[in-house]
Parts: C-alpha cells; structure tokens; sequence
C-alpha cells in the first residue's frame, strides 16, 4: 500500500479567540456524497484544545466550504475531567444520533496533564453535541493508574469495539516527565459501558516507545488498524517524533504489527516532513483517504493522502 499525498487542506491562523493555532486530530465523518464532516481541535488564546469541524467536498477535500462561527461544545464545568481542553477521536452513527468519543484534558500537579475518555451525542449530524455525562466513561483504575485516551470506536452486530491509549507510566527526560501509553482494547454492548480486561493490542517495540489514536477498518474479515508512535527523548519534532504505524488482526484482540506497511513516510521539505501523527482512514466511492496532522502535532495544519481501491 502506498498513498498517495495530496497536502494541506486547513490551516488555523488566529481564525477567532477559540480558534487560534493548532488543527489536531482529524476525525472524519461521511455527512452525505458529496461532503466530509472533519471534526477536530484547534487551540484556543489559553492554549486549551476546543472542538469544531470543516466542513469539505468528499471529491476534493482542499475545498473547504465552511465552518461554525463558535465551538460545538463548550468546556467541562470547572473540576469536570474535561476543563481543560477537548480532542475528537471517533464518531459513530447510531439510530438518527451521532456519538463522539473524544478525549478531556486536565491540567496536573506532578506531570503535564492527566487524560480521559468522554462521551458525547449529536442530533443534528455533528452542528452541535451535548455531553452524555459531565464524567469520563473510561478513565484510570485499578489495573491501569495513569491516564487513558486517543479512543477509536467501531460498532458491529452485537458488540462495540474501542482501541484506546492507556498510559503505562512516565519517564523523566531533562528532568521532565514524559507520557508513555499503549493501545489497549475495550468491547460494550451499547457504546456506552465498556469492559475493560487491561488487553494490550500495540505492544511498544521498545519499553521508551508511546503508541495511540487507532483508526480501523473491517474488510474481508480483517481488522486493519493505522496508528501513531514515537520515542520519548526527541518527539517534538525531532528524531523520535511521531510517526504512522500499521497492523493487522482476525480478531480485534490479537494484532500483527506491520509498520513497513503502512504506506507513508516524511516528506523531505515542507509540513510533514518531521512529523506525522493522529491517522483518520475512511472509505467513500472507491478512494480511500488517509487523513492526518503534520509537524507540530497539528501546528501545520490537517492533511490527506489517497489510495484507488
């Protein structure tokens, strides 16, 4: 599999006050024929992640044809897992509603921040969401202490799946706490209450890699998982940035890993040429698009790449 890359399609560039560097974590839904819903997070004037969408033509998605004059979802109250910022990860139609997964940033004390996974409903295809509840649905616990995030939802008859990121502990690297996490699986019977059995689908190549945000498609009876990993010591843009992994499974549980499939590498100048991270994948009329962020986790705005099926 090799894509084909297409560039940048959005840039944020101090749009509005919410709206003022970053486009982080592409996630993408099918609206209609002609039109993709990419939802994402740029950064506000705090610096605080808020979640927005653009709205794109399905057959050249480098024309944007809008987006909302305000965030789709406010913050968490004050003390809520989610006040310190938002990141879409999953969108999943159900009956006439739309569930988000998205991730809820806290600011925290001895590290950086602490993650959780929320749960919100849309119906009216994506223009606004209200939370399911102020609380996260998967969140630290007994078997997994630090933080979870970078959810990845699918729904087939009888079961839910959720590929997720589940922090295994941190590193310090100049004295600086670093994250490390791993994608560990999750199943429900209703989207909403998810078993969880501490089940690790990514293993890290080494015990400094970070692996998360899952996107998975089902064909002929595979699962086909694209992801992100990196190191720990040089990731901001450096020589252990991030970078797109790829694997596959028979069964949701049990993944081969096989990132020399993956089918994308940097570019040698220009917004993903020192990062690429954060991979959406989805199918529509035959082309099937590899949406993602560049440098910067994001700074450089979202792009895509394309395969002919």
């Amino acid at each position: 599999m090799t894509w084909i890359k297409k560039g940048v399609i959005f840039n944020t560039n101090n749009n509005h006050d919410w709206m003022v560097t970053h486009a982080c974590v592409p996630t993408v839904h099918i609206l209609n024929d002609k039109v993709f819903r990419i939802f994402f997070s740029p950064r506000n004037n705090r610096g605080q992640s808020m979640l927005t969408y653009i709205d794109v033509e399905a057959a050249n998605p480098k024309n944007i044809l809008g987006y909302p004059s305000k965030p789709i979802m406010p913050l968490g109250k004050l003390g809520t897992f989610d006040d310190g910022g938002i990141m879409p990860c999953s969108i999943v139609t159900t009956d006439d509603e739309l569930y988000l997964y998205y991730v809820g940033w806290n600011p925290s004390g001895s590290v950086p921040y602490r993650n959780s996974i929320g749960l919100a409903v849309s119906k009216n295809n994506g223009e606004t969401f209200e939370r399911m509840f102020e609380g996260p649905i998967v969140d630290r616990n007994a078997t997994e202490p630090y933080f979870t995030a970078s959810p990845y939802v699918i729904k087939e008859e009888g079961i839910w799946h959720m590929w997720y990121a589940s922090s295994t502990g941190f590193v310090k690297v100049n004295n600086k706490p670093e994250p490390l996490y791993e994608i560990k699986y999750a199943s429900s019977i209703n989207g909403i209450k998810w078993e969880r059995k501490n089940i690790t689908c990514i293993a890290p190549k080494d015990k400094f890699e970070a692996n998360a945000r899952a996107s998975v498609l089902k064909e002929n009876g595979i699962y086909k998982m694209w992801f992100t990993y990196r190191g720990s010591f040089d990731y901001r843009d450096g020589k252990d940035s991030y970078r797109i992994g790829y694997a596959e499974s028979k069964d949701a549980l049990n993944w081969s890993r096989m990132d020399d499939k993956a089918g994308i590498t940097f570019s040698e100048k220009g917004w993903d040429s020192k990062m690429q991270t954060y991979p959406n994948v989805v199918i529509h009329k035959g082309l099937r698009y590899l949406f993602y962020n560049g440098n910067g986790f994001g700074k450089t705005g979202i792009g895509y790449a394309i395969k002919q099926e």
